[in-house]
């Protein structure tokens, strides 16, 4: 097969920074921007980050909704947030994978079972439960000029820390910002 003559040669890029190919939608610097904020917000939280003993978290995408006009797979936002406060925390914070279930009852199964011995660490009554769980949503509002076609859109990612035993909001975040263009591209 001929080589691509006239094709772009493949540029690596700084995820932090809008690249060549860039809308006015949630891109990369975006979700890293919003993830270190978010961290650093909740590292803050006394009731997050600097109780006696150190709760049980779970951050996954399993209640973070997208609304938004634009596709996105939410767990580019939950696992950089999820991986970040995991490393921050420092002991802080414990995670819980809500993800990982089916895998640890098959295992646990297996320990009671006498199919594989118990391990090092032991046996538990059952699996970890959580103390807190993020919630969250990506909003958008858009407006497209059919005389000129530019495109604006207004984008909004909200994120809330729930006490899973009372139902309560123990921590909020917010990220937002507009962007518009000429024309915008397609996210895939």
């Amino acid at each position: 097969m001929p080589p691509n003559v006239g094709g772009v040669a493949t540029t690596e890029l700084d995820p932090s920074t809008r690249g060549p190919v860039s809308g006015v939608g949630i891109e990369s610097q975006d979700i890293l921007a919003m993830t270190d904020q978010m961290m650093r917000d909740m590292l803050q939280n006394p009731l997050l980050a600097n109780p006696a003993r150190p709760p049980q978290v779970i951050v996954d995408a399993q209640y973070f909704q997208n609304l938004s006009s634009q596709r996105l797979n939410v767990n580019a936002i939950t696992d950089r947030l999820r991986i970040g406060l995991s490393r921050a925390a420092q002991g802080r914070m414990v995670f819980v994978s809500r993800e990982s279930f089916g895998v640890v009852a098959d295992e646990r199964a297996m320990r009671r079972g006498g199919r594989v011995d118990v391990g090092t660490l032991g046996l538990t009554r059952a699996q970890a439960g959580g103390d807190f769980r993020l919630v969250g949503r990506l909003n958008s509002l858009d407006q497209r000029n059919p005389r000129t076609g530019m495109v604006q859109r207004y984008n909004q990612v909200t994120f809330e820390m729930i006490d899973l035993e009372r139902g309560v909001i123990v921590w909020s975040g917010l990220y937002e910002f507009a962007r518009a263009a000429a024309d915008d591209i397609l996210y895939r």
